[in-house]
């Protein structure tokens, strides 16, 4: 078990000119952006075979059970498991960590978030808890069908949360995962909005497994590498790909399943093909305080919500948030090589001539 990525040193897309959209990033430039969302990892790096890991993601730091977020799930293809789905469309709330792990981990990791949170001060009656838990396979590089993610790794990623500068590429759930035929992984990206569209913060997170023909920031970069999906040495187009979205924004449900799905179709910028193998979902929530669900809480009261008209800034926020992250996961993933094949990472001296070619990074 390895802590991960504070070494790497390769880019982020900044560092290449990538800086896709028109509003500004935050500080971070990460999901952490958004105040009190907090991100974990648990590596797994053993022998020739084990690549794989946990991502937790955490909206505030109290107690979620007891004060749940608004949140909610889009699904662009849904070959792939999202535990605790149906729940939180249901209901419109999310009451413990987002943990992400691979494929055949759900399970495990479903049991070591119930397990988490019936220990939390509090919820020593609690006898029901809707675990959301995503996936995707990376069994490409790693021995999936040895199921090494234990309880102890998921609870060990929820523990590691921190917020601050969020670790990228081959670490925690992308340790194993691959992206457009390179080395895909963990991606994070932030705007923060101006003033006079609410000054919101909006952050994304991903962990990248699909395929497609790659484009970055209307570069053909796929193309010009020579591997993508359909060509005749191509990479195939199926995998999955998790997308987690925060925001401060006072949005309920039904609003962040829409941010949601600009997220996933931010996907699409970066020229995915959401093939039939692949399990495409978004998760959403919104940290504002004033919007929690207290467990138990029956009576009416007022609540601040920003009305639906007054969305469309952060819609365009999570079109560019999520297609920088996606290049972030790549760029910042290193080779990651197993019994079972290697994982390459993109590799950075042949993709700066070719997107300069086209006025990036000038």
């Amino acid at each position: 078990m390895l802590p991960g990525a504070e070494s790497n040193t390769r880019p982020r897309a900044r560092d290449l000119g990538l800086a896709p959209g028109v509003f500004e990033p935050g500080t971070l430039n990460a999901i952490t952006d958004v105040a009190g969302v907090t991100v974990g990892h648990t590596t797994l790096i053993e022998g020739d075979a084990v690549r794989t890991g946990v991502t937790a993601i955490l909206p505030h730091s109290g107690n979620l059970f007891q004060e749940k977020v608004p949140g909610a799930v889009f699904v662009g293809n849904a070959f792939g498991k999202l535990a605790g789905a149906l729940q939180v469309e249901e209901l419109g709330v999310i009451e413990t960590p987002v943990v992400l792990t691979n494929t055949l981990s759900v399970g495990t990791a479903v049991d070591a978030v119930v397990a988490h949170t019936l220990r939390q001060p509090g919820n020593e009656t609690v006898r029901s808890v809707n675990a959301l838990v995503g996936e995707t396979n990376d069994g490409g590089l790693n021995d999936i069908r040895g199921r090494h993610v234990t309880r102890e790794h998921v609870e060990a990623a929820i523990a590691a949360a921190r917020g601050g500068p969020v670790a990228e590429g081959s670490v925690g759930a992308g340790t194993g995962t691959l992206c457009y035929g390179w080395k895909g992984g963990i991606g994070t990206a932030s705007r923060v909005l101006p003033r006079r569209y609410g000054g919101y913060t909006l952050g994304v997170l991903v962990q990248t497994n699909f395929g497609g023909v790659l484009t970055m920031q209307g570069v053909p970069a796929g193309k010009g590498l020579g591997r993508y999906a359909f060509s005749q040495k191509g990479a195939g187009g199926d995998g999955s790909c998790m997308i987690v979205v925060a925001t401060d924004a006072p949005l309920e449900s039904r609003d962040l399943r829409r941010l949601a799905a600009r997220a996933l179709f931010g996907l699409a910028r970066t020229g995915s093909s959401y093939s039939h193998g692949s399990g495409d979902f978004a998760i959403a929530f919104s940290t504002a305080t004033g919007l929690r669900v207290r467990f138990g809480e029956t009576a009416p009261r007022t609540r601040l919500l920003l009305p639906s008209e007054g969305v469309s800034p952060l819609f365009e926020a999570a079109l560019e948030a999520a297609e920088e992250a996606v290049y972030n996961s790549l760029l910042r993933a290193e080779t990651v090589k197993s019994r079972y094949g290697t994982g390459e990472a993109i590799p950075v001296e042949r993709l700066v001539p070719l997107l300069q070619r086209f006025g990036i990074g000038r």
